[in-house]
């Protein structure tokens, strides 16, 4: 009798994000924002053009009115932290640390976003590593693959 091989585990297939794309965070209320991949840092970041501390906690505006994406609303987060983190030039800032979520192949991802003031930057989100981390194969020769993947599914 010829012996068996065992089956291998089969290893779950990474969707492949490009070097940017189009997403909708449930959390924020914010549908259609412009995200850049950033695997050169930890946490993500979105921007917001007021952050307010209130008695009701943490009160928000994401975007600016020029985004795709902006809603204009004040969101209020009872739960947030200030945390010391290293900025793109280098320089430690304090920032508010929310928990939020982003719509990214179809599938609601959970992570932490830092608050910032990114109106002068292109993007208004950025996805770092700790979202991307063992989730995702980043292309940079790609662009919008998980838009495209929502558009695809509702057509």
């Amino acid at each position: 009798m010829a012996l068996k091989k065992k089956d291998k585990p089969i290893k779950k297939v990474k969707p492949i994000i490009g070097k940017d794309d189009i997403a909708d965070m449930p959390k924020f209320n914010l549908q259609n924002v412009n995200v850049k991949i950033d695997s050169g840092a930890y946490t993500s970041t979105i921007h917001c053009s007021d952050i307010e501390k209130t008695d009701k906690g943490l009160r928000v505006i994401f975007l600016d009115e020029n985004e795709s994406g902006y809603t204009g609303e004040y969101v209020y987060f009872e739960e947030y932290e200030k945390k010391k983190v290293r900025s793109s030039s280098g320089e430690m800032q304090l920032r508010y640390i929310i928990m939020g979520n982003i719509v990214l192949f179809g599938k609601k991802h959970s992570t932490e976003f830092t608050l910032s003031k990114r109106d002068l930057m292109r993007y208004p989100v950025l996805l770092g590593r700790k979202l991307l981390s063992n989730r995702f194969m980043i292309d940079t020769t790609l662009s919008n693959e998980s838009y495209k993947h929502k558009t695809t599914i509702t057509k």
